[in-house]
């Protein structure tokens, strides 16, 4: 089965944290070659409806609230020129080792030379905290990020930093393991209950429950304090570098870094694609607030647990009683419970942004959340699987909106996954429309006067994917992309068709702005020409060893 996303939760044991598995995946050598020119890259721009495919309907709420907003004012995070789109690639997941050291930094050296030449503006890298903090509470160690940061900037290319707050291992795509700080595991292993839970009791360690956001229970400091200390303490670290070559700091917010709950666990088999997920409110303290929550309005027995004909993570929609076509949650009690579910995801984005502003603002570096791209069951009318994760979208709700205006508030850029996903390429049955869903967060980023950049959700290296990025890329309907990111550098990236589409693209959107045909063959021997690396940078049979 071909699977549609890259990011999911995993479940480890408690009581004995996996170490480190550095991957064999990016060694050996990359010999940058004379490559012959293939056939064009063609985008066909799918995005010419301003429409959003869920229907026009939205609650009542969101439309005598929404505001007209002019963005043709708005310029790029990155450059003040509207046609031109900086992309930026993400490095291996296991970039610094266990030991806290840059891995491999011969290859990295010479991978960064590559990305250079490519006309490529940066590179992103995860800040782990479970790398960064394993020692113990409040005892950081940077000095493998801070050789990174030095070298980067050696070769004249910028960094966005994401602030890793979650489990690295068992997603699609990860190739490493990277548990949360031992000291904090000790903690759970003690108050299961500080992470989420289903209906079933099956605790998920990739991350720290929303519920107890400002409960003491991490030795004297709430989660969102030892956030907060922890994106102090890079900020004091790296603060001559903050605005200059730092120019983004993603600030985590969930599992895989997305402000989502992880209602679709894939590993141990436990949720497959594209099943519709499950409701993630099962710990203690996520019962207490529904508790509370049905009580202030009078339903106490709205209160006493999350809905009970949900269904089960690998079932459809119109398998169960909540989700199916005029199921329960389009009752009174269906949008008390998603509005209290979807609302605490709210509420930690806004602590999580409030903290990071307090921290970053005036550096000159740009602040974003990461947001999923949820688009399995978008065409039907609950959106089953976007609810569980704890986005209110429905066929007449737009759930995307008030997570727009969140970010907003915060002066906080909008990432967004999926964009180089087409309709076509999804199985029927499973209702998939990420084009529709990519429209969609277009508009409402446009209504809430943000800026909007985009992500890869698979690793692609085909000429179709990078077309439809560049058609997505598009302010033709809502917004377009303030900047793009590429996942993921690897060995596979600087191989032969894969590497050339890869700097045709980046010509594409960085070198001269958004077009909608690539050039078969720069002529002209620029940066983007793979052999202006081959002749200028090393000799023909020079090699570039990756060790």
């Amino acid at each position: 089965m071909t699977l549609t996303l890259h990011s999911s939760t995993s479940f480890i044991n408690l009581k004995d944290p996996r170490s480190l598995k550095s991957p064999d995946d990016f060694s050996g050598t990359i010999c940058f070659a004379h490559i012959k020119p293939s056939r064009h890259l063609r985008v066909k721009n799918s995005l010419q409806e301003a429409e959003l495919s869920h229907g026009k309907i939205f609650s009542t709420g969101e439309r005598n609230t929404k505001k007209r907003v002019q963005l043709h004012g708005l310029t790029s995070a990155y450059n003040g020129n509207e046609s031109k789109v900086p992309v930026f690639v993400m490095l291996p997941l296991d970039t610094i080792t266990l030991g806290g050291n840059l891995n491999k930094p011969r290859a990295m050296n010479a991978s960064l030379m590559a990305l250079k030449s490519a006309g490529v503006e940066g590179v992103m890298v995860d800040a782990w905290w479970g790398l960064v903090e394993k020692d113990g509470p409040l005892q950081y160690n940077w000095e493998g990020y801070a050789e990174l940061v030095e070298m980067v900037q050696r070769h004249g290319l910028k960094i966005q930093v994401v602030m890793s707050f979650h489990q690295c291992g068992g997603n699609v795509g990860d190739s490493c393991s990277i548990p949360l700080p031992p000291w904090v595991l000790e903690e759970i292993s003690k108050n299961p209950d500080l992470v989420y839970t289903d209906k079933s009791g099956c605790r998920n360690p990739e991350y720290i429950s929303l519920g107890c956001d400002t409960i003491p229970v991490l030795r004297g400091r709430t989660p969102v304090q030892a956030y907060t200390d922890y994106m102090r303490s890079f900020h004091d670290r790296f603060r001559k570098y903050l605005g200059g070559v730092i120019v983004e700091i993603q600030v985590g917010m969930g599992p895989c870094g997305e402000l989502r709950y992880p209602s679709y666990p894939e590993s141990n088999g436990t949720w497959r694609f594209p099943g519709i997920g499950e409701f993630q409110c099962y710990d203690k303290y996520m019962r207490s607030s529904l508790k509370a929550s049905a009580e202030a309005i009078g339903k106490k027995d709205w209160g006493k647990s999350g809905p009970h004909d949900s269904g089960q993570y690998n079932q459809f929609p119109e398998d169960t009683g909540f989700f199916q076509r005029d199921g329960t949650w389009n009752t009174g009690y269906g949008q008390f419970f998603l509005e209290w579910y979807s609302g605490k995801l709210l509420e930690h984005g806004d602590r999580m942004l409030s903290a990071a502003k307090g921290i970053f603002q005036g550096t000159g570096a740009k602040l974003s959340g990461k947001i999923a791209g949820i688009h399995w069951h978008y065409k039907a009318r609950s959106h089953a699987a976007e609810l569980t994760a704890g986005y209110y979208n429905t066929r007449c709700r737009d759930g995307y909106l008030p997570i727009a205006r969140m970010l907003s508030k915060h002066g906080v850029l909008f990432n967004f996954t999926c964009m180089e996903m087409k309709d076509g390429e999804q199985p029927e049955s499973a209702n998939c429309s990420p084009e529709g869903l990519v429209r969609q967060v277009k508009m409402a980023t446009r209504a809430a006067g943000i800026e909007l950049a985009g992500e890869n959700a698979l690793e692609r290296y085909d000429a179709g994917a990078y077309g439809q990025v560049l058609a997505t890329s598009k302010s033709d309907a809502g917004n377009g992309l303030s900047a793009f990111t590429y996942l993921r550098m690897n060995k596979r990236l600087f191989e032969g068709d894969n590497w050339r589409h890869l700097v045709e693209f980046v010509k594409c959107m960085s070198e001269e702005g958004r077009k909608t045909r690539l050039s078969e063959l720069d002529s002209g021997r620029t940066n983007l020409y793979v052999g202006h690396i081959r002749e200028k940078n090393v000799k023909k049979t020079k090699e570039a060893a990756l060790v």
